[in-house]
């Protein structure tokens, strides 16, 4: 079983890469394939509305990095969508993310229907959990299953390193790696 996780953060080493990874190690050492894809900091064009993906099937007409994404997405297993807190919502790449893959998918057969599927966010004070929602809209409507933990999946981090030093941030993902291994285990049973 494969979790990909998603970087929306233009620091591919920063908080929120911190969060994503501390998800993706105990997903690992569950023996879990794991990778982290960084599309933070990427040109990316968001969606035009021009429903071409619904006649090519898969495919965005729009020619840059989500077309290579959309695919990975299509074979995860489970998918981490991380992303810091930028004016109280997510980064652009973020939501270029959800909305051209949204359309994809449900043009695609509704190919993310039933993944697993858990959004991470990292927080300067506050806004954390209107990024973590509109995170979470994108996987409820796309027909995902979404796994909890002990806490919000967020971290209060604005400089670099602050989320490992944010122990409930850490006991968090980590139990949040916990129940997307759970959870695939018994989907996969």
């Amino acid at each position: 079983m494969k979790v990909l996780a998603i970087n929306g953060s233009p620091r591919p080493n920063g908080n929120t890469a911190s969060l994503l990874n501390m998800v993706l190690e105990t997903c690992e050492r569950a023996g879990l394939e794991t990778e982290l894809y960084q599309a933070g900091g990427r040109d990316v064009h968001g969606c035009r509305g021009c429903a071409s993906c619904w006649k090519n099937k898969g495919r965005c007409v729009i020619d840059d990095w989500i077309n290579e994404l959309y695919p990975k997405m299509k074979t995860a297993d489970a998918i981490l969508l991380g992303s810091p807190t930028y004016f109280f919502d997510v980064s652009a790449e973020t939501k270029a993310v959800i909305d051209r893959t949204g359309y994809i998918s449900r043009a695609d057969g509704f190919s993310f229907s039933r993944k697993v599927a858990a959004g991470v966010s990292a927080a300067r004070r506050a806004g954390g959990v209107t990024t973590l929602d509109s995170m979470q809209r994108f996987f409820l409507i796309n027909d995902m299953i979404v796994p909890g933990s002990t806490y919000l999946n967020m971290s209060l981090a604005c400089n670099l390193g602050d989320a490992e030093k944010d122990e409930e941030g850490i006991r968090t993902m980590r139990r949040l790696g916990e129940n997307i291994v759970w959870l695939l285990e018994r989907i996969h049973a």
